[in-house]
């Protein structure tokens, strides 16, 4: 299960609805056994509301300006519920565990929110809407596949998630150095 974890808390960072639906459909349709911390994703209430949420959220990424200022607030939404679906999933281990499966869970779905939304900051000036609107598209599938090939394949989806993990570090570490150059060359420095 921790490999799947890794994955599922990285889809969550991107969003974290489509992956609750997901996780709770799988589990409905029996293609997931879901440990007893996990069984609240099952009820059909969570589900509805998941997929009502991923309904609003899906509109609302698609929207230039509106969707910086939704990944924002949504800081405080994707990485506590990916944080309690880690705890939720390891509440058989050792409660040191568990703390450290919660504290990875978070940290991997902060990271995942954080390059989403560096990417969709850098992305959302561009004068054609068509760049973020695929961005936004390509995110909602992302975490549903991921959440779903974690189910059939945890390791090669963990795999997955550590990748683009190394890619958002390199990416953030790229933009930071060559950020003061173009600030130099537009005058601002």
């Amino acid at each position: 299960m921790a490999a799947a974890l890794v994955a599922i808390s990285f889809a969550a960072g991107l969003n974290v609805y489509a992956t609750v639906a997901t996780l709770g459909l799988l589990a409905h349709a029996g293609v997931l056994p879901l440990p007893a911390g996990l069984q609240v994703v099952t009820n059909w209430w969570v589900i509805g509301a998941s997929v009502a949420l991923f309904l609003v959220e899906f509109f609302a990424d698609k929207v230039p300006a509106f969707d910086l200022l939704w990944n924002a607030l949504h800081t405080f939404v994707r990485v506590p519920v990916a944080a309690l679906l880690a705890y939720g999933a390891t509440s058989q281990l050792s409660p040191e565990k568990q703390l450290l499966a919660t504290l990875l869970g978070g940290a991997i779905a902060l990271a995942a929110h954080g390059g989403k939304t560096a990417v969709r900051a850098a992305v959302t000036p561009s004068p054609e809407p068509l760049s973020n609107i695929g961005l936004s598209l390509g995110e909602d599938a992302l975490a549903i596949f991921l959440t779903w090939f974690a189910t059939r394949h945890p390791y090669v989806a963990a795999g997955l998630a550590v990748c683009f993990l190394a890619i958002i570090v390199i990416l953030v570490r790229l933009g930071r150095l060559t950020a003061p150059s173009r600030l130099v060359r537009i005058g601002l420095i």
